[in-house]
């Protein structure tokens, strides 16, 4: 059983914290899809102890809600190499933290051949196994964990990521109709579960009075107007 928590939406509490502590900013930034964005959200600047421990309580927070609420269903948490690995155990502590002991395991990029082998480490790969990442850029991270945690018998249960961009697959010259989101829903039949979107981002900077950040809000809205889907 889980300990009592809140189940209300952490999305803009996450803004907000992704802001102070730059991972999320503002600009003018090249995505891999060769577009010119007007923010910038780089997970891998949770690179300090303290950070960390903090995204952890979102992703823990919006696990437990999605359990709340029905939308998820999942008795083991695995992270796909290299960033997963962090952000699932990450995780499966402030699960405990909060009541919710839960195991957790992650992939090798290459087969250990001694010891105990495979390419899985940590808890058996059984029952309805939750996929932790940050974002979903093209879904190879995703398309990878599906295969593996198939292969071992059990069965993945959905992806938790931090941010959904909410936008148009593909490249700049050549985008697609969905988003990569949603192309994995599709593909995969899972649901995919983010602490905060892009809707929430710029809800909150509609309801900033930060002089600093309304300067962004039209490039943002004009951005997904463009490029968003959903």
């Amino acid at each position: 059983m889980t300990s009592a928590f809140d189940p209300r939406p952490a999305d803009q509490e996450f803004i907000r914290f992704a802001i102070d502590t730059g991972v999320l900013r503002f600009g003018r930034f090249i995505t891999k899809a060769g577009r010119e964005s007007p923010y910038f959200f780089n997970a891998g600047l949770f690179d300090h102890g303290g950070t960390l421990g903090a995204l952890a309580d979102f992703y823990a927070k919006t696990f437990l809600a999605a359990e709340f609420d029905g939308r998820l269903q999942a008795n083991g948490l695995f992270g796909p190499a290299y960033k997963g690995i962090t952000l699932a155990s990450a995780t499966a502590v402030a699960l405990a933290k909060a009541g919710r002991d839960i195991g957790f395991s992650y992939n090798r990029k290459e087969a250990k051949d001694h010891g105990e082998g495979g390419i899985v480490v940590g808890k058996k790969l059984e029952g309805r196994v939750l996929i932790i990442d940050d974002v979903i850029s093209a879904g190879t991270s995703v398309r990878e964990s599906v295969e593996i945690i198939r292969a071992h018998g059990a069965t993945p249960a959905g992806v938790l990521i931090a941010l959904d961009r909410m936008e148009r697959g593909g490249t700049a010259a050549a985008p697609t109709e969905r988003s990569a989101v949603q192309e994995v829903q599709d593909q995969y039949g899972i649901p995919v579960i983010a602490i905060a979107t892009l809707a929430d981002l710029l809800q909150f900077l509609q309801a900033s009075d930060d002089n600093d950040l309304i300067q962004h809000r039209d490039a943002v809205a004009a951005y997904r107007k463009q490029w968003g889907v959903g």
